[in-house]
């Protein structure tokens, strides 16, 4: 196979958890005092490091608001709020799948390592993976660093690597890397968002990507 390492984003692209960081960003904005954001307007922000996330969406808190927001935050998004989380039905088979075919996988996310940590453990999926980077070890998306730190981490050319994501952040960061992108369709952004920034190709299941990556390898080579 042309491509060596597949790289996935985590949150809305392989956990089914966009609904979740909507839910607690508006309840936490109620608890502190701020603007409750809209539906779409949390979703846009789906896919970046949550400091960056928050001056997006209500603008710059000073010290001991920002405290406590994420204390709020946190304790909503991990043990109080009850919006489902689990992984997208056919995560574990294609992840297998994959490994089987003798692909690397990673990960590249906007959580932190403890939250990656976290959940890998209650999915029992973290063994699947050979790289990541995380939110609080590298620059936010949609900067190409994590895709640079994780290519050269593995010994692959960027050009040998596939990114995997839901939001315009994921296919915006592997634009800047030169990477090609896959863009899947039931996260935070709709396909046409994704296609508008960069995505060579939608799935609308997880078991779909299989068969892009065995039959897209030359065509999409020759986009590079």
């Amino acid at each position: 196979m042309s491509y060596q390492l597949i790289i996935f984003d985590w949150d809305g692209t392989l956990m089914d958890s966009v609904g979740r960081i909507v839910s607690s960003m508006q309840h936490t904005a109620r608890v502190v005092g701020l603007s409750v954001p809209s539906d779409d307007a949390v979703r846009d922000i789906i896919g970046i490091s949550l400091l960056p996330a928050i001056d997006r969406l209500f603008g710059r808190l000073d010290e001991s608001q920002m405290a406590h927001f994420m204390r709020v935050y946190r304790q909503q998004y991990v043990h109080d709020d009850t919006t489902p989380s689990a992984l997208f039905e056919g995560a574990h088979e294609l992840l297998k799948g994959l490994r089987e075919r003798g692909l690397r996988l990673a990960v590249a996310t906007g959580k932190a390592r403890h939250g990656l940590v976290r959940v890998w453990q209650e999915t029992n999926s973290g063994d699947y993976f050979d790289f990541s980077r995380c939110a609080d070890e590298s620059e936010s998306k949609p900067s190409p660093k994590m895709l640079f730190e994780l290519t050269q981490q593995a010994g692959v050319p960027v050009h040998k690597a596939l990114m995997i994501g839901d939001s315009i952040h994921d296919m915006r960061m592997a634009q800047r890397a030169k990477m090609s992108a896959i863009g899947v369709s039931f996260g935070a952004h709709d396909a046409a968002q994704l296609r508008a920034h960069g995505a060579i190709a939608i799935i609308d299941q997880l078991q779909q990507l299989t068969a892009h990556i065995d039959a897209g390898n030359g065509a999409i080579e020759e986009t590079l």
